[in-house]
């Protein structure tokens, strides 16, 4: 069985590091990116089998790299996942879905959650 990639944008090292241990402990390789323009550099160098966007981040935001992802690649999977926002509660999610992402998980979120959604997409055997 072919080895699936995963690329993780998240301006958060935290978060790219959990996700990073929750799919190398389940059989995938991960990739990281701190913002979108650096996930759609990382993109154009070596497409990977799913991406999982966070939506605020500076530079390109998350919205903008799920639009742009979709129109390039429209049949690569995308994840949005966001906490809201530092000025309030709004919920940036359903526009991700509108733009692009086959499915969104809310922050924080837990192992089962991102195993479950990964599986969805990529099928459980990764295939």
């Amino acid at each position: 069985m072919e080895m699936k990639t995963i690329l993780v944008i998240d301006d958060e090292k935290i978060v790219r590091g959990t996700l990073r241990r929750i799919l190398t402990s389940i059989g995938y390789t991960v990739i990281e990116a701190s913002n979108g323009a650096v996930g759609i550099e990382k993109i154009s160098e070596s497409l990977p089998n799913l991406v999982i966007c966070d939506i605020l981040m500076p530079t390109k935001e998350g919205i903008e790299t799920i639009r742009e992802l979709h129109r390039d690649y429209p049949e690569l999977p995308i994840i949005a996942i966001s906490g809201g926002g530092r000025f309030g509660t709004s919920d940036f999610l359903p526009h991700a879905e509108l733009f692009g992402a086959h499915a969104v998980l809310r922050k924080p979120f837990s192992v089962d959650e991102v195993i479950a959604t990964v599986d969805a997409l990529l099928g459980a055997d990764g295939t």
